[in-house]
Formats: structure tokens, sequence, C-alpha cells
């Protein structure tokens, strides 16, 4: 059983480079010119992602995945949880002058 959380979510969540950078990259001790040779990327797309200034792809979840054991779904999912939440605080006034239909 499960209860559905209806509130809002106050504080945004955490990008998925600032994940990589903060919990993986440490961990396996890497720096961000040995992450980027390990799955065949640029050191600047690298950077990008951990600046949080670039999202996270299906491909570049994909390598991570590989790379870290995990599924290219906890990447995508992170990355999505956090487009979602700064969409909403984007568009609040625009999505709530929208009336929802009822089928006929």
């Amino acid at each position: 059983m499960s209860i559905e959380n209806k509130e809002a979510r106050e504080i945004p969540p955490t990008h998925p480079g600032e994940m990589l950078r903060e919990d993986f990259m440490p961990d396996y001790g890497l720096t961000t010119t040995a992450l980027a040779e390990a799955i065949g990327v640029s050191r600047q797309t690298i950077n990008e992602i951990l600046r949080e200034r670039r999202a996270m792809t299906p491909a570049m979840a994909l390598r991570l995945s590989r790379l870290f054991g995990n599924t290219p779904e906890f990447w995508l999912n992170a990355q999505r949880a956090y487009d979602l939440w700064h969409a909403q605080k984007s568009y609040q006034r625009d999505i709530k002058r929208i009336k929802p239909m009822r089928a006929a």
C-alpha cells in the first residue's frame, strides 16, 4: 500500500551531473579526464554535465550505466525529475490557465 504525495516539492531534484560529481566520481577515484576516457566522450562533454549545463541523454545514460553497473533508467529518471520540476516552476502560470477536459 502506498500513499500518493500531492504536495509540491520545494527544493529542486538533484541534477544527474551533481550526482556524478559528488557521489560517483569520488567513490571510483575518477577525474574528469579519466571518466571521459573510460566512456569514450570528450572531456568538455563530461565537464558540461558536471557543471549542470548539459542534460543527461539516453546515450550518456547507457555509457554511465555500463561503467558503474547501474541502469540507464537511473540516470534518465534523475534527469526527468530535474527537468519536470524546473518546467513546472517556469510554466506554472500558463499551466494553471488550462482547463481540464472531460471525455464525452
